[in-house]
């Protein structure tokens, strides 16, 4: 259900995913299940994104992230080296998670935490 937005040739986006019209999947970034990046989120890398999980506002997700289950990342917020997101963490205002650095269950970062691993 891609509705708009920039998508790369070389990224990809599934018929049940949504990309907002302002959004941006660039590289070889993947888009999966019911995940939806909306508003002026960028996707790049080879970041996957699946199941239900939701980014939008400002966000950024790159370099291998990997953002599943009904996991939010928001806000300003930026997630990337080999960081995993998953369940129904949070990750928003301007948090950085980075490195190897795995959130998952309830978690929520929020406001200026740097989390790397």
């Amino acid at each position: 259900m891609t509705s708009g937005g920039l998508v790369a040739d070389t990224a990809t986006v599934s018929e049940s995913a949504y990309v907002g019209p302002n959004a941006v999947i660039s590289g070889n970034a993947v888009v999966s299940g019911n995940a939806c990046v909306s508003g002026n989120a960028v996707v790049s890398g080879d970041a996957w994104v699946g199941g239900d999980a939701r980014i939008d506002g400002e966000a950024w997700v790159g370099g291998d992230a990997q953002i599943s289950g009904n996991a939010w990342v928001s806000d300003y917020a930026w997630v990337g080296g080999d960081a995993q997101i998953s369940g129904k963490a949070q990750i928003s205002g301007d948090a950085w998670v980075g490195g190897d650095a795995q959130i998952s269950g309830d978690a929520r970062i929020d406001g200026e935490a740097q989390i790397s691993a």
